[in-house]
């Protein structure tokens, strides 16, 4: 009997060693914070506009804060990191991406880009992102197969990765490149563009506020959305990595969609790369 203590017992400093030895990812590392926090804060780079999805935030109207899926993911991975969130706010992916290379913020979910892998590295993917079409009110356009032809004018905001797939894939239509969702909108609205290209759930919510406007059945293209941070910060990729699949698996990746109106959108499965 005291030979069997006496092995549990040095089978329990074993297993109390190897816990001590082993890394925390709960934010508490010096380096994890030196490459998530370098401000004391957790810089959020968020796309804003007037419609939301999976990634970009709308505005509260009533108090001017960001609100969305992404805030929502960025306040709870503030929470796991003990530190308050700040949210660097872009309505246009250029000078979204443009500010990674200057230390002006310190993580983001976004569409996956290759081009954009020039200066994020991107974690595991949380949504499954389709890109369609938007036509306004009286097109003639009614499917994917009759966008590409001579004359037909398409709206694409400029640094997207809508942008880039469309100018590799069309071979007749004419590609417009905009700086916001906003500028587009307004060219859908006023008739000067013949179709728009972005993903469903921009295009769904930019039909809402555009009478007669249609989003086209089926896609283009399909991408993932994932969580991301400027590139060459690798502790700081582990963690916000852990941290997706951990909101992934415990619900709050599914509460963040419900919460923005997105019951339908399926949470990516474990470990789903971009």
């Amino acid at each position: 009997m005291k030979i069997n203590l006496f092995k549990l017992g040095l089978v329990l400093i074993a297993a109390a060693l190897t816990a001590c030895a082993a890394p925390q990812n709960d934010g508490s590392s010096a380096v994890v914070r030196q490459q998530l926090t370098p401000t004391g804060k957790v810089r959020v780079a968020i796309s804003v506009g007037p419609t939301a999805n999976t990634f970009r935030a709308t505005l509260d109207p009533a108090t001017g804060r960001p609100q969305g899926v992404a805030v929502d993911l960025a306040n709870a991975l503030g929470e796991r990191l003990g530190a308050p969130v700040e949210f660097m706010m872009y309505d246009n992916y250029v000078e979204l991406l443009e500010a990674a290379r200057h230390d002006v913020w310190d993580v983001t979910f976004l569409p996956f880009d290759e081009e954009r892998t020039k200066v994020l590295d991107y974690g595991p993917a949380y949504y499954r992102f389709e890109f369609t079409y938007l036509v306004p009110s009286g097109s003639a356009i009614r499917a994917q197969a009759d966008v590409d032809r001579p004359g037909v004018r398409i709206a694409v905001a400029e640094g997207s990765v809508t942008a880039r797939n469309r100018q590799q894939a069309l071979k007749s239509a004419t590609l417009l490149r905009f700086k916001t969702l906003a500028e587009i909108q307004e060219q859908v609205r006023a008739g000067k563009v013949d179709a728009a290209a972005a993903g469903r759930e921009t295009l769904a919510g930019l039909a809402a506020q555009i009478p007669g406007a249609r989003v086209l059945d089926g896609s283009f293209h399909a991408e993932g959305v994932a969580v991301a941070v400027p590139k060459n910060r690798p502790a700081a990729l582990e963690f916000v990595s852990d941290f997706i699949e951990t909101a992934k698996a415990t619900g709050i990746v599914r509460r963040a969609f419900d919460k923005a109106g997105f019951k339908d959108a399926v949470v990516a499965p474990a470990a789903s790369r971009p």
